[in-house]
């Protein structure tokens, strides 16, 4: 069972309808499914609400450390709690999925996202859920950086606020840890974006 959600993404206006921002998207809505109020929490560096769900306690966190520290918000609050790398999902942008794909894993690689490889740091452990919300990527690792802090073209903005909508739906299985139900429905059909080719390096003496 999931008992902490965290959405990732940076604090500020400046950076509210970013890309990198669609974790703190998901728990936006998460909030209003729920009905509750994120409020700033200083002990744990983050936006935290407490509710009680289907019977059991449930937090939900939008770490304002900055993205590259969000393991520190992360960490502190589940040390506190109690809380297990297995009873937490966190939510963020996913730059290997188009827009309008989210999936669910647990476990693996933090693939080079740099708030994910703080939380891995901070709780020593890759066995947390993640949910990845497709965000496309620009076509060249260089560009990544600029692609993240920009607001998605209107086209890409509405797959993206759709992928999280369809996610959204069901949060009662991932609060009642029927992690294979969730998996299953969460996973949207439309497949990964596809990595670019890379060209053959060209024979200078050619």
């Amino acid at each position: 069972m999931i008992k902490l959600f965290v959405g990732l993404g940076n604090p500020g206006p400046e950076y509210e309808d970013t890309r990198h921002n669609a974790g703190f998207w998901w728990i936006d809505g998460l909030a209003r499914e729920l009905k509750v109020q994120l409020n700033p929490e200083r002990s744990y560096w983050g936006l935290m609400a407490r509710t009680n769900v289907l019977g059991q306690t449930v937090w939900l966190l939008e770490p304002q450390t900055f993205m590259n520290l969000s393991g520190k918000s992360v960490g502190t609050l589940a040390r506190f709690f109690k809380i297990q790398p297995e009873e937490i999902l966190v939510v963020h942008d996913e730059l290997d999925f188009e827009p309008g794909v989210a999936k669910l894993k647990k476990g693996g690689s933090h693939g080079g996202h740099n708030g994910l490889r703080d939380i891995h740091a901070q709780l020593g452990s890759d066995q947390y859920w993640r949910l990845r919300v497709g965000i496309g990527h620009p076509g060249h690792k260089g560009e990544v950086a600029s692609w993240v802090l920009k607001k998605p073209p209107q086209e890409q903005w509405n797959l993206i606020q759709d992928s999280i909508a369809h996610s959204l739906k069901y949060w009662r299985e991932l609060v009642e840890g029927d992690m294979s139900k969730a998996t299953n429905l969460i996973h949207t059909t439309k497949p990964p974006r596809p990595k670019p080719e890379r060209k053959p390096p060209q024979n200078p003496e050619a």
